[in-house]
């Protein structure tokens, strides 16, 4: 394992703590007592996103990394950033956490699969990379269940401190996540230009498909526009870290690492654009006391 990868992992670490930090036990309460846009949510994350990934790969008819890079990332939802960004944009804050809690939770056992699938329908007989599943999920339960817990054990001991770390440690996120995409860049320079124009249109599609299809799914099970809002947002902010931390660090193929690191540089830019939306209608729709039934 070599020192980008252990700095990957820690990285990581560091921000599913952060998570941790934002986590109290109502969160969990939340997920069973107003279930359905929980559910319309997941249902976007766990379901629709991988299905909607692989037929993007098979439309735009990608190269082999790419397409395992995009599987990769439709395996992670979610995570802080999405947190960050429901937050700016003025979304339901619960929501987008409790949705963070649950698919923190799920994919331990998702990922492993939805990953081995993508090798083997990727992957050339003589080039199968055989995983073992058991393993993976023990490595991201490392990374990902034991720091939320330890940041959840902060935040019961600690409230005060906690909450005073919690918008410092989102936002340090993403900046993580913006050094990780940049030393990758640097890393893969010479193949950079080739990866962007295979992988650029491809992710950007992948991006904007999932906001909508979440928006609307989302106003079909009439949610309001707060928690629409929020669903688009969780749909189509992944968990890049997790998605290049799988790619480079468990897969050992920085290969795989491009699409999640030209996604998320996609989805920044993106979900600027959902920032500004949401303060003009969610923000507006509040400052003049509007109210939606749920």
């Amino acid at each position: 394992m070599d020192i980008g990868t252990i700095i990957l992992a820690i990285s990581l670490i560091i921000i599913m703590f952060g998570m941790g930090l934002s986590l109290v036990k109502d969160d969990f309460i939340r997920l069973f007592k107003k279930p359905k846009a929980i559910i319309v949510g997941l249902i976007n994350q766990i379901i629709l996103l991988p299905i909607i990934a692989y037929v993007l790969i098979i439309i735009f008819n990608v190269g082999t990394d790419i397409a395992i890079g995009m599987m990769i990332l439709a395996a992670c939802p979610g995570g802080p950033t999405s947190n960050l960004i429901t937050y700016l944009a003025k979304g339901d804050a619960g929501l987008s956490i409790s949705l963070t809690t649950a698919n923190s939770l799920i994919t331990i056992f998702t990922i492993p699969f939805i990953v081995e699938l993508a090798l083997i329908q990727f992957l050339d007989a003589n080039e199968l990379v055989q995983i073992n599943k058991l393993e993976m999920i023990l490595q991201i339960f490392l990374i990902v269940i034991i720091p939320v817990s330890l940041g959840m054990t902060l935040k019961n001991a600690k409230p005060n401190f906690a909450d005073k770390m919690n918008k410092p440690v989102k936002i340090a996120s993403a900046v993580v996540l913006f050094l990780v995409i940049i030393g990758l860049v640097l890393k893969k320079k010479e193949d950079l230009i080739p990866y962007l124009q295979l992988a650029g249109i491809t992710t950007f599609a992948l991006n904007i498909t999932t906001m909508l299809v979440g928006y609307l799914t989302a106003k079909v099970a009439r949610l309001n526009l707060a928690q629409s809002l929020t669903i688009s947002i969780e749909s189509g902010i992944q968990n890049g870290t997790m998605a290049i931390a799988i790619a480079s660090g468990i897969l050992m193929n920085d290969n795989y690492a491009v699409a999640p690191a030209v996604y998320s540089l996609i989805m920044f830019f993106n979900g600027g654009v959902i920032i500004a939306f949401g303060i003009k209608t969610v923000g507006s729709k509040s400052a003049n006391g509007t109210k939606e039934i749920v």
